[in-house]
């Protein structure tokens, strides 16, 4: 018997049963689908993490207060930083391109009848381009206005509609912070929430020295951030920070850091390989109900062959051998898991874009997961539909043309 006429026969069994085929597939449909929307909701995940890398920069290092030590034993006190240290990282540095202590606190801020709580962020002008903002109307702080401890604000995206006020109106207004008076200069372009306990959208610059002597009354700051000038010298960069403070508190040699040095993007990487596994694990699991499907398409094979002995013994006697038997149910088997995998992945597909649009949940269809789950159909259905059609190729055509 000719290949073509072992499809068309085993397409024609299909056709015969159309329900049994469906009901057969519906396993396969629910295991890719599966498949797929588990691994967009996770590269979805994935690409979340990567956008906030982006947006915090790869080459960005923050200095925190450490605590101090005693013949080996950690103080009950924080060390403080100081623009002092600020200034002595900038000094002995050789692979950094921006230094930028920085002093914040949550506090009151009134403007004409509304009232708010918010992050105020005591900084330096080169606080724009090192946490990669952007100024969408008025100016940025300037580093005169540190000098002269001026009260002049600029305002981040997210603080006009907290105080249901427009932003670009704002310019040249005056906002109330801790019942001093100062005057918005600008405006930030909406940067995103970076993560869900830190909103950069949500906050007031004002100058450093300004928030150290008129606002927080200290000469302390809360961090120093690092811009690295090439981000494969992030380790350089840490050494030389480490030296330079150091230094400057007079550790002695062998002695603990009374200070902490972080670094965002391995925060970050070490997120995303999570997420990775998370992605793994949910596409896994789903993968489960593929084989579950193949399950139901062996059981159901079983049961076709059981029905169809006469025919198949009708088959033999005509002339066809084992080898076209064995063909026509594997050809069956794996059909049916292919049309299965190509409805499953439109229901996939729907499914994440549906979670994308319903539920706003970060989606991405992988070409590469479609290809997966399909590719591993069309094994599930080879593997599964073997012992089926060996039992069928195996019948002795007497005892098949006897069978009632």
């Amino acid at each position: 018997m000719l290949l073509g006429e072992t499809i068309v026969v085993a397409l024609g069994a299909i056709k015969t049963n159309k329900l049994r085929s469906a009901l057969t597939m519906l396993g396969i449909v629910i295991g890719v689908a599966a498949v797929i929307t588990m691994v967009a909701l996770g590269s979805g995940a994935q690409k979340a993490v990567q956008d906030q890398i982006e947006r915090l920069g790869t080459n960005l290092l923050t200095v925190y207060p450490g605590q101090s030590f005693h013949r080996g034993r950690a103080s009950d006190q924080r060390v403080s930083l100081t623009t002092d240290d600020a200034r002595a990282i900038e000094r002995s540095a050789t692979v950094i391109s921006a230094v930028v202590p920085e002093l914040s606190r949550n506090l009151q801020v009134k403007f004409g009848n509304q009232n708010i709580n918010v992050n105020i962020m005591g900084t330096t002008p080169n606080y724009l381009p090192v946490q990669n903002f952007k100024i969408a109307a008025g100016q940025m702080l300037t580093a005169g206005d540190n000098e002269s401890r001026k009260r002049v604000a600029v305002l981040a995206w997210g603080v006009p509609a907290m105080l249901n006020a427009n932003g670009y109106g704002m310019i040249g207004q005056t906002i109330e912070i801790r019942g001093i008076s100062f005057e918005i200069i600008g405006f930030l372009q909406e940067k995103g929430s970076t993560s869900s306990w830190n909103n950069p959208d949500e906050q007031i610059l004002i100058p450093l020295q300004t928030a150290q002597y008129r606002i927080f009354g200290t000469d302390r700051v809360r961090s120093i951030t690092v811009q690295v000038a090439q981000p494969d010298s992030i380790n350089i960069a840490m050494l030389e920070i480490e030296r330079a403070l150091r230094s400057e508190h007079g550790i002695r040699p062998g002695a603990d850091n009374d200070f902490q040095i972080r670094n965002r993007a391995e925060f970050l990487a070490t997120f995303e390989e999570t997420t990775k596994t998370f992605t793994f694990l949910l596409a896994g699991i789903a993968a489960v109900s593929l084989l579950v499907g193949g399950i139901g398409i062996m059981n159901i094979m079983l049961v076709s062959v059981t029905e169809r002995t006469r025919e198949i013994g009708v088959r033999k006697a005509l002339g066809a051998t084992r080898r076209n038997i064995l063909l026509q149910f594997l050809i069956e088997a794996m059909t049916l898991c292919l049309l299965g995998g190509l409805a499953g992945i439109i229901v996939g597909c729907a499914g994440a874009v549906a979670l994308s649009r319903l539920a706003n949940w970060n989606t991405l269809i992988s070409p590469a997961a479609i290809l997966l789950a399909v590719a591993f159909s069309v094994v599930v259905g080879l593997f599964f539909g073997i012992w089926p059609a060996q039992r069928a190729a195996r019948l002795d055509p007497i005892d098949a043309l006897r069978h009632e």
